[in-house]
């Protein structure tokens, strides 16, 4: 039995719930649960929506107001649905991974970037040196630097330019 599967009339789901079955009629009025119909149009609960209605009483309890719960299981089924697409997304990634073992996706770029690579292409690589001191970023040691670091970090790239080989 899935989750979703409507099994549950209204008396058994406000027995499992804690709840009246006025209090599940009104809560599908106002669009709180939204159970399923059968062809006599009498209310079908799943355990999805028992659920949902022990969040509603939960929420009720700690003074939520009606608008209120109404807005965080909107949000909570939106994220479920976000979650799920997450996870199909890695199951397609993974597979394709497989199919093709040892092929590079993307590379980091040196701002945290994504960078794409096309099948057989290697990143560029970057030799360079920063001078840093104790309680200072980088980012302001870089800024501070500049101008001494402009000679000395030339001779450091030119004597390890990449592509080059270093001396055996």
């Amino acid at each position: 039995m899935d989750e979703h599967s409507p099994v549950f009339a209204i008396a058994m789901a406000a027995e499992l719930a804690g709840m009246h079955p006025q209090t599940l009629r009104q809560y599908d009025r106002i669009g709180l649960v939204r159970p399923t119909r059968t062809a006599g149009k009498s209310r079908r609960y799943s355990m999805r929506d028992i659920a949902q209605l022990k969040t509603i009483a939960r929420l009720s309890a700690e003074g939520v107001s009606l608008e209120g719960i109404a807005r965080i299981l909107t949000l909570e089924n939106q994220v479920d649905t976000l979650t799920e697409r997450v996870r199909e997304l890695e199951h397609a990634l993974a597979s394709e991974m497989l199919k093709s073992p040892g092929r590079r996706v993307f590379a980091a770029g040196t701002e945290g970037d994504v960078i794409s690579l096309r099948h057989g292409m290697r990143a560029q690589r970057r030799n360079e040196m920063m001078i840093w001191s104790p309680g200072r970023s980088p980012r302001a040691a870089a800024e501070e630097d500049a101008p001494q670091r402009t000679g000395r970090l030339a001779r450091v790239q030119r004597a390890i330019e990449p592509g080059e080989r270093r001396g055996r």
